[in-house]
């Protein structure tokens, strides 16, 4: 998570958030939600260094610099009443598949405590997504009784359902992908080639992770193997799970260009929505297995060929 770079887009939830503030009645818990990659962790980081006492310049309160003290000391992971939730790594160095129970109760610890610095306590979801059952259900004993000066963030990119108890208890911000200026913007400060898909689809984040040379060569498998639908052969359809299954992003990377191709189709030709539709399910289904890259991958693909319509 990181707002080293300006936040480009969201106005209207970052006034949403200020009349909030300002009107002396801050709810305390905040579901900041919409696709990955569009800003949401680097929206809530600014909202928390915002309540912290980090400020910007008069005409842009909320979007401190880097080296504001309060910002520097949330970015660095050093502020006393700043914890940011994510998951951890397991013992052969690679990300849990989970949020754990453990990290939600040394989380809802967190808010016991007074504020070190006698102002809010805040903390940091990133994301939904990533509870499980048993550490959703934790998270509910702080959002059922907030402490006084608490207030969490909780980052939903929308791939997992969740719990209506938890929803019920937060007020909820609603981010969209950005426009073809802002996305451009975007990515001239991240030092990245204007690409028109990237564009297209409006989430920054995601063009940045797209950029790897992992994700082109999937990417391009993925419109390659669409090109030659219905009857791609046998090496092609090789060269493309070998492509997709380099990696997790590799993989996504894949499936959102399969996808994407299928939503086209679907548009020029209503009857082949039936496609579209079963893939979006087996994507679903493969996502929930927790498959590794190129079992994934080999999943899409036979779904993909054999399936009715095409």
């Amino acid at each position: 998570m990181t707002a080293a770079l300006p936040l480009i887009g969201h106005k209207d939830a970052e006034q949403t958030f200020e009349a909030a503030a300002a009107s002396g009645r801050m709810h305390h818990a905040w579901m900041i939600e919409g696709p990955s990659g569009i800003g949401k962790a680097q929206f809530a980081m600014r909202c928390a260094a915002w309540l912290l006492g980090a400020r910007g310049p008069a005409d842009a309160p909320f979007d401190a610099p880097t080296d504001d003290p309060v910002m520097s000391r949330c970015l660095s992971g050093g502020h006393p009443d700043l914890r940011i939730l994510r998951r951890e790594l397991n013992d052969k160095g690679k990300l849990k598949q989970d949020i754990s129970i453990e990290q939600i109760r040394t989380f809802n610890e967190f808010f016991t405590y007074r504020p070190a610095l006698g102002g809010w306590r805040v903390g940091i979801v990133d994301s939904l997504d990533e509870l499980n059952r048993n550490s959703a259900n934790a998270i509910l004993k702080t959002l059922e009784e907030p402490p006084k000066a608490a207030i969490m963030f909780l980052i939903n990119h929308g791939s997992r359902p969740v719990l209506p108890t938890i929803r019920s208890r937060c007020r909820t911000l609603r981010l969209h992908t950005l426009n073809k200026e802002e996305m451009a913007e975007v990515l001239k400060l991240q030092g990245c080639e204007e690409d028109v898909s990237a564009i297209r689809h409006g989430r920054p984040g995601l063009a940045v992770e797209r950029a790897s040379e992992t994700c082109r060569i999937a990417t391009n498998a993925a419109r390659t193997l669409m090109t030659s639908m219905p009857r791609p052969n046998d090496a092609l359809v090789t060269r493309a799970i070998q492509a997709a299954g380099t990696d997790q992003t590799a993989f996504a990377a894949f499936r959102d260009e399969v996808l994407s191709r299928l939503a086209e189709y679907a548009t020029e030709a209503p009857q082949k929505s039936r496609v579209w539709l079963n893939t979006v399910k087996l994507a679903g289904e493969v996502d929930e297995l927790n498959m590794d890259p190129e079992q994934a991958a080999a999943k899409l693909i036979s779904g993909l060929l054999s399936a009715p319509g095409r």
